[in-house]
């Protein structure tokens, strides 16, 4: 037997989900993956327990992930999206490309078909905020970045927390500016922020933050996306924050511009 087609061991799993599976055993234990979902649920698990170590030491996240795999995702959620080990499946092939950097899906394909019914709230207000806004051309900011300064510490205030307003010249977008919204749902009167970018083809990307009470804070969660239309969203949750990136562009960009904002805000 070729040792690509060996049984698949735990050694397997967790090389895959470190990053360290050798390239020709990834078709055998994406294989497996599929048809074996106490093995999903073990290596999810694992997968948790990395993102949680990466939370606290701040650890480098693997590369790329190969197109192969990225095939299986994209299958998967379209076949398994409400099998509890088929979703299981699905998140540990995601998160085992890296949460922080890596791609999820290949240049020039397309993302699972995700919608926003199943995100936190947040994260539906700011793909509404962002269809909302997003198109407008007189009134697309309600404080300008030449007051940059003022905007971030107004921001700041109301919501209760310091906020940072990310630089992201160097991907080539520049900051617009930003402006004060209130949740939907639940958190209709709660303060959110939105800034708002845009790069030298008029395309706009935003930048939704809330921020949580202890008692409604949503579970703490590495990147994830969801899609609204012709956008992406990616979003996650940390210390008490809510942040969710919006943009009528690949889902690879939207992430990659995400993982910047992210090293900002949270440097390693």
């Amino acid at each position: 037997m070729m040792e690509k087609d060996a049984e698949v061991t735990d050694d397997d799993l967790h090389a895959f989900v470190d990053g360290q599976l050798d390239a020709e055993r990834v078709p055998a234990v994406l294989r497996h993956l599929q048809t074996h979902p106490e093995a999903a649920s073990r290596a999810a698990s694992w997968q948790a327990q990395r993102l949680q170590m990466r939370r606290l030491y701040r650890e480098t996240e693997p590369g790329p992930v190969p197109a192969a795999l990225a095939a299986v995702v994209q299958r998967r959620a379209r076949r398994e999206r409400w099998r509890p080990w088929g979703q299981a499946v699905a998140a540990v092939l995601l998160f085992a490309a890296g949460a922080a950097g890596a791609r999820l899906w290949p240049v020039g394909g397309t993302a699972p078909a995700i919608v926003t019914a199943g995100a936190p709230q947040f994260v539906r207000d700011a793909a509404t905020a962002y269809a909302v806004f997003a198109p407008e051309v007189r009134h697309a900011v309600e404080v300008p970045a030449q007051e940059e300064a003022h905007l971030v510490q107004w921001l700041s205030r109301r919501l209760g927390r310091p906020l940072t307003a990310p630089v992201l010249q160097a991907q080539g977008y520049r900051l617009l500016g930003g402006r004060l919204l209130t949740g939907d749902g639940n958190d209709a009167t709660a303060p959110r922020a939105q800034f708002m970018y845009e790069d030298g083809q008029g395309r706009r990307v935003t930048l939704y933050v809330a921020v949580f009470a202890p008692q409604s804070q949503p579970r703490e969660t590495a990147f994830q996306s969801v899609r609204n239309g012709d956008a992406e969203s990616f979003y996650w949750v940390e210390n008490g924050y809510g942040y969710a990136l919006s943009a009528a562009l690949p889902a690879a960009d939207v992430q990659a511009l995400a993982s910047v904002i992210y090293d900002q805000l949270y440097p390693r």
